[in-house]
């Protein structure tokens, strides 16, 4: 229950984050006994490149704290949606944490707030969702595989977040979000192959009030004909958006220094003899360039405003 509240102490059936360096942390469920592949019951150890770890070990233990391994040490952290987002184990491609929190800005989500999620994946966005909404708002999240949505429940619960969250097997494109919902949405997320095929079932779900709807699409040409079906019923101020990520290193390098009084000199007495390349002078100065490899693109977000009901005529 550990992404429900902010804990001190591990206790028995939390999710916790073992952190070995910035790219390799792993997600453990702290019980004393797991099932292997062969379907018996064992010990429940977990093996990393430092040493074997018995998991059962961390309970009554505080998180942040640094734990033996066999041949090592590691950190035992709570979990929050930015590590799940690092470590859960993938059953679709996901969204990533730089994209999750312009989504986020973009939709204007804030406690109290309902959201309808379609294409619930991996659960990499649900769960940050959930934290921008409780404790008083709600998440629906539709998915039309069997195997996801029962894995994703499953993870719902585990975490303790099955209060603001409900989860349904559902194609939406054909069938709508559901009469329950009518009228009663804030905000509305599609990631899906056909976007455009939800929108008609989107306004139903929208507040007569107006709301927002947000839809993430790889490829320009699902962007252009989502638009344009978009504009065609009736919504605005639309906004189409790339999240590119720039790393910059910040270090100190030895660079040549100019000697402008040398310089002035030369250019008034063409025939001197130039200095050695060991004379000049250098100085240690704090510099900042961009990585020579950086995160590509992922997809593009867009976001339009449904207008209040009387304006729509």
């Amino acid at each position: 229950m550990s992404f429900k509240t902010t804990k001190e102490i591990i206790e028995d059936g939390d999710i916790v984050v073992l952190y070995l360096n910035p790219s390799n942390m792993h997600s453990l469920e702290v019980k004393e006994k797991i099932f292997n592949k062969k379907g018996e019951l064992i010990d429940n150890m977990f093996h990393t490149t430092y040493g074997a770890l018995r998991v059962v070990s961390l309970i009554g233990q505080k998180y942040g704290s640094k734990v033996k391994l066999s041949r090592g040490w590691a950190y035992v952290l709570q979990p929050t949606p930015e590590l799940w987002t690092l470590t859960l184990p993938h059953r679709t491609q996901i969204i990533y944490s730089p994209d999750i929190s312009l989504i986020i800005h973009l939709m204007e989500l804030r406690p109290g707030s309902t959201v309808i999620e379609t294409g619930t994946g991996s659960g990499s966005l649900s769960h940050s969702l959930i934290r921008a909404i409780r404790p008083s708002g709600h998440l629906y999240t539709f998915d039309f595989h069997e195997q996801r949505v029962s894995i994703a429940s499953t993870e719902f619960k585990n975490h303790g977040l099955s209060d603001f969250v409900t989860l349904k097997e559902r194609d939406v494109c054909l069938e709508g979000f559901g009469d329950e919902l009518r009228d009663r949405i804030d905000a509305v997320f599609l990631d899906l192959p056909h976007p455009w095929l939800a929108i008609e079932h989107a306004i139903v779900a929208l507040k007569q009030t107006g709301g927002k709807l947000c839809f993430f699409s790889p490829c320009i040409e699902q962007v252009q004909r989502t638009c344009a079906q978009l504009i065609c019923k009736g919504f605005i101020e639309l906004l189409t958006y790339e999240c590119l990520q720039r790393e910059m290193n910040v270090q100190y390098k030895s660079l040549p220094v100019l000697d402008l009084e040398c310089l002035k000199y030369k250019q008034a007495n063409e025939d001197i003899v130039q200095k050695d390349e060991k004379g000049k002078q250098e100085e240690k100065l704090l510099t900042v360039t961009h990585a020579h490899s950086l995160p590509g693109h992922t997809g593009f977000i867009t976001i339009a405003v449904l207008p209040p009901s009387y304006a729509r005529k």
